[in-house]
């Protein structure tokens, strides 16, 4: 069929700021992807579905049952997910893997759709600079951290990262919906190095969370950015047409780096 689609969704932050609010941001990613499912062939959530997870021996965080009723659905209809750990919810195990049977990746992947090659990153961690966070990062991957957190009960766990999560918005809120010019976006400088070693025809990102187009005009490559779902509501859509970034209400910010 000509019309058939790979989708891709990310940062979702879902449990932020309130129940009433995760639950009506839910909903409208619920609807999206079941207007896409007759036609889909592959669903990529590109990380921070969620603000928290983390996924004890028999507990994972209560709530999201719309989404994962559709994530289910999908599965069940033979489409592939693959879902990459953001840095909120980079405590992801096997769950997933079992429920949805979702490949997860941790770092980047490079894969073809339609002809087209793709190099997909949540994003962060990813070029010069930030040196606190990657340092974090490391922790957080570490297995005596990941060991000491699953003892806390869940719920202190819980309340704890929540806390941390939101200092961490309030810090970023400003920057996170404005674009810093093409010399201060450290995933250009990231896509700049990686299409020097090789060409691809989309790198794909979310964790900025600002819908994005870059043009690469020596590479004839494309930098998206898939914004959030926090305030632009946007996402993107592969077909044998190529790539188009999409918002229920925002225009993306394009730039050219010749």
């Amino acid at each position: 069929m000509d019309n058939r689609c790979v989708l891709f969704l990310s940062d979702f932050h879902l449990g932020v700021p309130n129940y009433e609010e995760s639950r009506a941001r839910e909903q409208k990613i619920v609807d999206l992807i079941e207007s896409y499912l007759p036609k889909l062939d592959h669903l990529y959530l590109v990380g921070d579905v969620f603000d928290f997870w983390f996924e004890y021996k028999h507990v994972v965080p209560k709530g999201f049952l719309r989404l994962l009723g559709a994530l289910a659905k999908v599965a069940d209809n033979n489409i592939p997910i693959t879902f990459f750990k953001g840095n909120h919810d980079i405590w992801m195990w096997d769950y997933f893997e079992k429920e949805l049977n979702a490949k997860i990746y941790t770092h980047h992947l490079d894969c073809n759709h339609y002809g087209y090659n793709l190099h997909i990153h949540h994003g962060d961690g990813l070029g010069p600079g930030d040196k606190g966070y990657k340092f974090i990062k490391k922790v957080f991957h570490t297995p005596l951290f990941q060991w000491m957190f699953k003892w806390m009960h869940p719920d202190i766990g819980v309340g704890i990262a929540n806390y941390m999560s939101q200092k961490s918005s309030d810090k970023n809120r400003h920057k996170d919906h404005h674009f810093l010019g093409q010399e201060n976006e450290w995933l250009i400088d990231y896509c700049k190095d990686t299409l020097s070693k090789q060409h691809y025809d989309y790198l794909i990102f979310g964790h900025r969370h600002l819908p994005i187009e870059c043009h690469f005009k020596a590479y004839n490559s494309y930098y998206y950015n898939l914004g959030d779902w926090l305030k632009h509501e946007s996402y993107g859509v592969l077909d044998k047409d190529g790539f188009e970034l999409k918002s229920l209400h925002t225009t993306p910010v394009t730039c050219q780096v010749d």
